[in-house]
């Protein structure tokens, strides 16, 4: 077995797989998030926000949130072993995905980015730390974290033979190229893949804004698009504004936003000539191309006078924006596909949502006040982890 781990760098755990399940919510696995949280809290949050996100995710009080939603009458146990492959853009993705797992009562292999992140070494080093003291120690077998390049197809195609669930995260050819591998005749894949994710704000309700609201908005909105040079699938790259056409307002939330950049956010060296590049060809061959505003080099937007089918590859990348003016939230769903994960909005009411929600959409799977895209929940892509993580024991 252990030969299976030549070319495997092994960050957490040793070279034994084990498959063993428990209860879901042990209150063990509860005390050590919770322990996680505290412990990662003292550590480089304030250099890395996403680290902070993430220790304020595991506080008690939201794992406690999480548990009394899974209560249940019915008698669950985890699956067994769960193969996690998580995705190379997003460096704490590894840690929620081993987090559903932990949470719903699996043993987990946890294969994280090839490319080197500081977050995840701090991550891997914490978790080793608690995993040392006697009162966690009984989790060894349930946490195993490991590294190595997509050369090695021995490994993943060892690991997918044994395990019970293979979470997938990636684009959608990293996720064929792992479903290549075969797994167990009742294990199943659940796959997190490439999706596209859009922002609605009311213009009549963004007028209406003192400077204090309008800032905090725009730090929302900073937080939903700058953390992860929008390469997060909940990050939005089109905003829908929709009412009447207040440029005004419009112009007041854009010069809000490039202040909040230029203070907080570093711009990659190479990021200001592919903006630039991809507006000049976005400008020479996009049809529906109306005009294009810039806002330093922090922020370019490009303005459609009609939204089309199949809008999902309009992407954008360190604050590389598309807008489009809408009179009715309806508009909207002529663009829908199942590639639409998240709806980011402001200035509209809950029953209006509501009600868009239930009238058969094609796509989006959350709707979300803005500031929230990044805040991974265990209802994900349409999937409740709780229930498609966990198993039924029916007694009659």
């Amino acid at each position: 077995m252990s030969k299976s781990f030549d070319q495997v760098e092994l960050l957490v755990g040793d070279k034994v797989v084990y498959t063993n399940s428990f209860s879901p919510y042990d209150p063990i696995l509860c005390n050590f998030l919770d322990a996680f949280s505290k412990e990662l809290n003292k550590k480089s949050t304030k250099v890395y926000p996403d680290l902070k996100s993430l220790s304020f995710w595991c506080r008690k009080k939201n794992i406690d949130r999480i548990k009394k939603n899974f209560l249940t009458n019915e008698i669950r146990a985890g699956k067994g072993l769960i193969f996690h492959i998580a995705p190379s853009n997003v460096p704490t993705n590894f840690m929620y995905s081993l987090i559903f797992g932990l949470l719903t009562g699996n043993s987990n292999i946890v294969r994280v980015p090839s490319k080197s992140f500081n977050q995840v070494k701090i991550i891997c080093n914490l978790i080793k730390d608690l995993l040392k003291m006697k009162k966690f120690n009984s989790l060894k077998k349930n946490i195993k974290i490991v590294k190595y390049g997509n050369e090695n197809e021995n490994f993943t195609k060892y690991i997918s033979s044994l395990c019970d669930v293979r979470i997938i995260w990636g684009g959608d050819k990293s996720i064929e190229n792992i479903r290549r591998f075969p797994i167990k005749s009742r294990s199943f894949d659940l796959t997190f893949a490439d999706r596209y994710s859009i922002c609605l704000i009311d213009t009549d309700k963004l007028e209406k804004l003192n400077n204090s609201n309008l800032k905090l908005l725009t730090n929302k909105f900073y937080n939903d698009t700058y953390s992860f040079d929008q390469n997060a699938c909940s990050s939005p790259h089109l905003i829908f504004w929709k009412g009447k056409k207040n440029m005004k307002a419009r112009e007041k939330f854009w010069n809000n936003l490039k202040e909040l950049v230029e203070k907080k956010y570093d711009l990659p060296e190479k990021a200001t000539f592919d903006k630039f590049s991809k507006l000049c060809i976005d400008s020479t061959n996009l049809k529906n191309f109306q005009f294009q505003k810039k806002f330093g080099e922090m922020i370019y937007i490009v303005n459609l006078k009609k939204i089309d089918k199949k809008i999902e590859h309009l992407r954008g990348k360190w604050g590389y924006f598309y807008e489009h003016e809408i009179k009715d939230i309806n508009e909207i769903k002529k663009v829908l596909s199942s590639k639409f994960q998240t709806l980011t909005y402001f200035g509209v009411k809950k029953n209006l949502l509501d009600t868009f929600a239930k009238s058969n959409l094609s796509g989006i799977d959350r709707i979300v006040p803005i500031g929230q895209a990044l805040e991974i929940s265990l209802v994900w892509d349409g999937y409740d982890i709780n229930k498609t993580l966990t198993r039924v024991v029916d007694i009659k």
